[in-house]
């Protein structure tokens, strides 16, 4: 009978130390994920406002160009740009600490928050170079995308234009975020003239919507 006790005293302290081990588990999964969750979904510190980016003196440019096809929204493409550069560049240090999901989330919040979509006259197709949009403070929903798809090439972020009927917005390839903002595999569409929408959605009869696609790469 005194072998027995030391068993029957094992038997009540097991418990105890499986509750124990248990509880240092998920005190280290708690200590380890928020920073891995930052590394996979990082969000930006702040957006910043125009003036905070855009160094430049506000001279509109006067350049527009003649849109005979789809294909012509290319002669808006300048990220090499040095104020488009210089911009994307000022937005991204400022919002980030280097990850490429922030840069393309705090590009995507400056143009949705900066701006202001106005519609071109009826049967007028007005689009302007990207600096010029920015200096304006708003546009159609072209000369928008334009300015993101802009600002997205110029930190390396590959673009797409999307078209449906009587609209346009943008999509990038970011296998880096997560797979809640993405469709259609790597890709990310984003519509800055939703202005309730968050990274990654677009309104439903977008997404309902035929749609062609012009690469801007």
């Amino acid at each position: 009978m005194d072998e027995i006790e030391p068993l029957d005293e094992e038997k009540k302290k097991s418990p105890l130390i499986y509750i124990i081990a248990v509880f240092l588990v998920l005190l280290l999964v708690l200590m380890i994920f928020p920073h891995y969750g930052v590394k996979l979904d990082p969000q930006p510190e702040k957006i910043p406002t125009f003036e905070e980016v855009f160094l430049f003196e506000k001279n509109l440019s006067t350049e527009t160009a003649t849109l005979k096809t789809r294909e012509d929204f290319l002669n808006f493409i300048i990220p090499e740009n040095p104020v488009i550069k210089t911009t994307a560049n000022r937005i991204a240090s400022i919002a980030c600490n280097g990850e490429k999901v922030c840069h393309a989330k705090a590009i995507y919040y400056f143009v949705r928050d900066n701006f202001d979509y106005i519609r071109d006259p009826v049967n007028f197709e007005y689009v302007e170079m990207p600096q010029d949009f920015m200096i304006s403070g708003g546009g159609d929903c072209e000369s928008g995308t334009l300015l993101m798809a802009n600002l997205m090439e110029a930190v390396g972020i590959n673009s797409q234009l999307v078209f449906v009927p009587g609209h346009a917005f943008l999509r990038i390839k970011l296998p880096e975020a997560l797979s809640k903002y993405k469709r259609d595999f790597s890709w990310v569409y984003l519509d800055w003239t939703c202005k309730n929408c968050e990274f990654g959605e677009i309104p439903r009869t977008s997404i309902d919507a035929y749609m062609t696609f012009l690469d801007v790469s």
